[in-house]
């Protein structure tokens, strides 16, 4: 059975994502550092140390084939893939291995833009669509994982 882990550092859509857990009757669990503690009902929780990339570590090291994982770490992403799981960002995006070398391409670009002084846009405000994309999509994958586990 698939198991839905939440990179949940920030996360803006961990409620969306334990309701749709227990609607496929999957086991979530939230990983957060200890200074974004958070429990919810419904998901089991882990709190590591707060650290760089703590989080990513304990949750790759967690995660199976066939794991869902909410993220929007094009790192972990990438780590995610290559165990065969399913990662999505919270805006309802599925990283694959046909978008995932771009993205971390165009992260590593921003970065050297911002080491060399640059400034670069934020990502725009959270919106209700946003919102719904993911639901969409969280739900189809579930979906598809639950049918193909038949």
């Amino acid at each position: 059975m698939a198991t839905i882990l939440i990179d949940a550092d920030a996360c803006p859509v961990v409620s969306e994502t334990i309701r749709i857990a227990k609607q496929f009757k999957f086991p979530c669990i939230l990983i957060c550092d200890t200074a974004h503690e958070m429990h919810r009902d419904g998901a089991e929780t882990i709190i590591v140390s707060k650290g760089a990339d703590a989080v990513d570590f304990v949750l790759v090291n967690r995660v199976q084939k066939d794991d869902i994982v909410v993220t929007q770490d094009y790192g972990l992403a990438a780590m995610v893939l290559a165990k065969k799981g399913h990662p999505i960002d919270q805006n309802g995006r599925l990283y694959t291995a046909d978008n995932i070398d771009q993205l971390l391409y165009a992260r590593h670009t921003a970065q050297k833009v911002r080491m060399a002084g640059g400034r670069l846009r934020g990502p725009k405000k959270r919106s209700k669509e946003s919102d719904l994309k993911f639901i969409e999509s969280l739900q189809q994958l579930c979906a598809q994982l639950a049918q193909d586990q038949q």
